[in-house]
């Protein structure tokens, strides 16, 4: 299967503002600084829960200090030209590249990868126009400095729903990425799939987990797809490699009660990466907010340092 190519990215321009000097936590509370160290490579992705929501509640602040080379969005619901002009006015005076993919159902799904140098080329969809694939599976591919080739994907999968169509639109997507990874995997140097996968893998993705064995995203059948993908597939749990055998960390919290004060939470959000890549992983961070109040969208970012060539 063969991905539909696209035309070249937009630019977003440079913000007209000046850059903010930095500020303690009252003046600026959505800023999480952690300063990169030596010629590494930052990666994230999140689920922005709706970029121009994101964007009204602070994710600009976030987004200035973090240093990001790359960055995978999810539930973008918005068309590229809306996409790259918040980008533009989050991150003053910098220029990213952005290359989208926006669901034909408006205000619903979409991804996006947006970065500080372009591509070489750049992918929608997961081949051959599924229905279920409408603005959820985007790919760039960088070139490295030792002439390799790293591609990235930002992906989206469906919530599902037991026993309605949601669900079996969601472990279609699934096994299309099964066939589809290896062949991806074959065609690139270093592959690095990013998103919101919306299955937590193991017991310890989840905090609740005993409660939720018969509700979709911790289906045995679901999970089932994941220990291929980290298993027989051979790619690389970046996240959990990362931290270890602890409770998640996790990165989606519900908005319902106090989920996200009593950290109940689900580690649904993965960098999924091809082994050699994996092993230039480090500095592993979810950047959940301070506080419940200051939130710019239900999922945290996934943030890891790849000391590329």
């Amino acid at each position: 299967m063969t991905p539909n190519s696209t035309a070249t990215p937009k630019t977003a321009p440079a913000s007209s503002a000046a850059p903010t000097e930095a500020a303690d936590f009252g003046e600026h509370p959505h800023r999480i600084q952690d300063a990169k160290s030596g010629q590494q490579t930052r990666i994230a992705s999140v689920n922005v829960n709706g970029i121009r929501a994101a964007h009204r509640k602070g994710m600009g602040e976030w987004l200035a200090d973090r240093e990001i080379d790359i960055l995978a969005l999810q539930e973008v619901r918005a068309n590229e030209e809306i996409l790259t002009k918040l980008v533009g006015e989050m991150t003053a005076p910098e220029t990213w590249h952005v290359h989208e993919y926006e669901a034909a159902d408006k205000g619903r799904a979409g991804v996006a990868i947006i970065s500080r140098k372009p591509p070489i080329a750049t992918r929608r969809g997961i081949g051959e126009g599924h229905p279920e694939d409408d603005g959820r599976w985007i790919e760039a591919d960088y070139e490295l400095g030792d002439g390799s080739t790293l591609t990235v994907v930002s992906v989206y999968v469906h919530s599902g729903e037991v026993g309605s169509p949601k669900q079996d639109h969601k472990m279609r997507f699934l096994q299309y990425m099964t066939e589809y990874l290896p062949q991806l995997a074959q065609r690139t140097d270093h592959l690095l799939v990013m998103g919101d996968l919306n299955v937590g893998h193991r017991e310890l993705d989840i905090k609740n987990w005993k409660g939720n064995v018969k509700n979709s995203g911790f289906l045995p059948e679901e999970r089932a797809y994941f220990d291929a993908y980290f298993g027989e597939l051979g790619f690389r749990d970046v996240a959990r490699d990362l931290a270890g055998e602890i409770d998640g960390p996790y990165t989606w919290w519900s908005y319902r009660g106090k989920a996200f004060d009593n950290d109940t939470g689900w580690r649904i959000d993965y960098h999924m990466a091809t082994p050699a890549l994996a092993e230039l992983a480090g500095n592993l961070k979810v950047d959940r907010a301070q506080d419940y109040s200051l939130r710019w969208s239900d999922h945290a970012p996934l943030v890891v340092d790849y000391q590329l060539p």
